[in-house]
Protein backbone atom coordinates (compact mmCIF):
# COMPACT_ATOMS: atom_id res chain seq x y z
CA UNK A 1 0.00 0.00 0.00
CA UNK A 2 1.39 3.59 -1.01
CA UNK A 3 0.17 6.99 0.38
CA UNK A 4 1.10 10.64 -0.51
CA UNK A 5 -0.09 13.99 0.33
CA UNK A 6 -0.94 16.76 -2.60
CA UNK A 7 1.13 19.51 -0.73
CA UNK A 8 -1.06 21.77 -3.16
CA UNK A 9 -4.42 21.42 -0.79
CA UNK A 10 -3.21 20.31 2.16
CA UNK A 11 -4.01 22.60 5.18
CA UNK A 12 -1.65 20.76 7.66
CA UNK A 13 -4.10 20.59 10.41
CA UNK A 14 -3.04 17.24 11.51
CA UNK A 15 -5.84 14.81 11.42
CA UNK A 16 -3.88 12.42 9.97
CA UNK A 17 -0.56 13.02 12.32
CA UNK A 18 -3.37 12.28 15.27
CA UNK A 19 -4.66 9.58 13.72
CA UNK A 20 -1.37 7.59 11.99
CA UNK A 21 1.38 8.83 13.19
CA UNK A 22 3.49 6.43 12.14
CA UNK A 23 3.33 7.57 8.51
CA UNK A 24 2.40 11.07 8.47
CA UNK A 25 4.02 14.04 10.27
CA UNK A 26 3.58 17.72 10.25
CA UNK A 27 6.92 19.76 8.46
CA UNK A 28 7.29 22.78 10.81
CA UNK A 29 8.73 25.11 7.52
CA UNK A 30 6.12 23.92 5.33
CA UNK A 31 3.13 24.16 7.71
CA UNK A 32 1.47 21.17 6.10
CA UNK A 33 1.44 17.40 7.10
CA UNK A 34 4.02 14.62 4.84
CA UNK A 35 4.75 11.01 5.09
CA UNK A 36 7.45 9.53 6.97
CA UNK A 37 9.96 8.53 4.80
CA UNK A 38 10.34 4.95 4.38
CA UNK A 39 7.12 4.53 6.24
CA UNK A 40 5.17 0.84 5.93
CA UNK A 41 1.33 1.95 5.30
CA UNK A 42 0.32 -1.61 4.91
CA UNK A 43 2.04 -2.09 8.54
CA UNK A 44 0.87 0.79 10.05
CA UNK A 45 -2.90 -0.33 9.47
CA UNK A 46 -4.12 3.45 9.59
CA UNK A 47 -3.68 5.17 6.47
CA UNK A 48 -7.09 4.71 5.06
CA UNK A 49 -8.41 5.94 8.19
CA UNK A 50 -6.37 9.26 8.07
CA UNK A 51 -7.37 9.89 4.27
CA UNK A 52 -11.03 9.24 5.04
CA UNK A 53 -10.45 12.00 8.23
CA UNK A 54 -8.60 14.46 5.87
CA UNK A 55 -11.01 17.72 5.43
CA UNK A 56 -9.80 18.72 2.61
CA UNK A 57 -8.66 15.21 0.99
CA UNK A 58 -5.28 16.22 0.60
CA UNK A 59 -4.62 12.19 0.91
CA UNK A 60 -4.32 9.35 -1.25
CA UNK A 61 -3.77 5.35 -0.55
CA UNK A 62 -3.15 3.10 -3.49
CA UNK A 63 -3.73 -0.55 -2.74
Amino acid sequence: MKTSINQEICIGCGACVALCDAVYRLNDELGKAEVIPGADCSAAGCCKEAAESCPVGAITVEE
